[in-house]
């Protein structure tokens, strides 16, 4: 059985640091590469960042109902197809998905199951620092950031666990930890109780 875990964060909160971090530590796990209509930016690779499609693609796709969830950001699209869940489930393993809330709110209604983690910044000052940091934006998008990160936190209480990114080696922790717990929980593990119940049939 595959578990899906779906992880939030506004932009500049360490999200993709810690989703690759977890990745190399659970080789059985899989990522879902989104679906975008935006083009390249940098070193951004096609296949490994997004899978890059136009515009007109992207809504060819939809009209085919090809994605699980789907959303527009910034006038862009960017979705999750359906091909990855069932490509995970083929091979054995748990999907990790790294979508943002609306996302996560349409695929928590498709698969109920699913484990949610919103991660985090420890205050807006930090994000702030954060995202200057990186020196990819201009200030005009980073007050953007900035004013999208305060309605995305909003949500947080749709989340099973709220993850604040204060320190990367202790974040990772508790993220791995959560990815443990999900893959025990017992409606994943009924198939391998069952045959323990037996034994004690007299």
């Amino acid at each position: 059985m595959t578990t899906v875990f779906i992880i939030s964060a506004p932009s500049g909160s360490g999200k993709s640091t810690l989703v690759a971090r977890l990745l190399a530590r659970f080789p059985d796990l899989t990522f879902s590469v989104s679906y975008t209509s935006r083009p390249l930016r940098g070193a951004e690779a096609n296949g490994k960042d997004y899978h890059f499609v136009s515009r007109e693609e992207f809504e060819r796709m939809l009209s085919r109902d090809e994605f699980l969830e789907w959303a527009t950001v910034f006038g862009n699209y960017y979705g999750t197809h359906r091909g990855i869940l069932e490509s995970a489930r083929a091979q054995g393993k748990d999907l990790v998905l790294d979508i943002d809330v609306q996302g996560a709110r349409q695929l928590k209604s498709q698969i109920p199951e699913a484990v949610t983690v919103f991660i985090l910044p420890p205050s807006r000052q930090v994000l702030e620092e954060r995202l200057r940091a990186r020196g990819e934006d201009s200030g005009e998008v980073i007050a953007r950031r900035l004013r999208d990160a305060a309605e995305e936190i909003r949500n947080y209480e749709a989340y099973d666990y709220v993850l604040i990114n204060r320190d990367l080696v202790q974040s990772d922790a508790v993220l791995s930890a959560i990815v443990c717990a999900g893959r025990v929980r017992r409606s994943r593990m009924e198939d391998q109780i069952h045959p323990i119940l037996e034994t004690f049939q007299v």
